[in-house]
């Protein structure tokens, strides 16, 4: 009986999720020279890619054809509802693809994300308090927003790097 083997074609060695306000223009930035600069084919999100709430079929698609993903989880990343739609497809993929994850604790506190504390905290809440005045799609909204706490929750309990703004990236690559 011969073996069945599944193998998944990969586009990129790492895919990199962030919050373009908080870090595309230093940490994000240099981590990606970095990678590049070693001959690791990395996947980065071009500006004009963030503008909608929901994410787009080209950035699901690049989830889904890379080996790792890094995210780096800063300061505002809980307050874009799209960095938690593509946290949530990057946790989906663990399961179903084994996708590896690499998070980065990014001048904050890991138990801050794990337990919803702090800005994470304050951004669901206002998740939250957007989701009920909207009173459309209530419960497709709430299950939403479950779904986004159990992703942090799931991310922020694996082993990853925490840095502090200034530090230099080396250590990660």
């Amino acid at each position: 009986m011969a073996a069945i083997s599944c193998s998944y074609a990969f586009s990129y060695d790492v895919f990199l999720s962030f919050r373009g306000s908080d870090t595309r223009h230093g940490f994000v930035g240099n981590l990606y020279k970095a990678l590049h600069d070693k001959g690791i084919h990395t996947f980065i999100d071009d500006e004009k890619l963030q503008r909608g709430e929901e994410i787009t079929p080209t950035l699901m698609k690049a989830i889904e054809e890379s080996r790792i993903a890094i995210t780096v989880l800063s300061h505002n990343y809980a307050s874009s509802s799209f960095c938690l739609d593509e946290l949530v497809n990057i946790v989906d993929c663990v399961k179903k693809k084994g996708l590896l994850v690499l998070p980065v604790f990014y001048d904050l506190d890991p138990s801050d994300v794990r337990h919803h504390k702090g800005s994470y905290g304050e951004a669901l809440t206002r998740h939250e308090e957007r989701f009920k005045a909207k009173k459309e799609n209530f419960n497709p909204n709430m299950e939403r927003l479950e779904k986004w706490k159990m992703a942090l929750h799931q991310v922020a309990n694996l082993s990853g790097y925490h840095f502090k703004h200034g530090y230099p990236i080396l250590p990660i690559i």
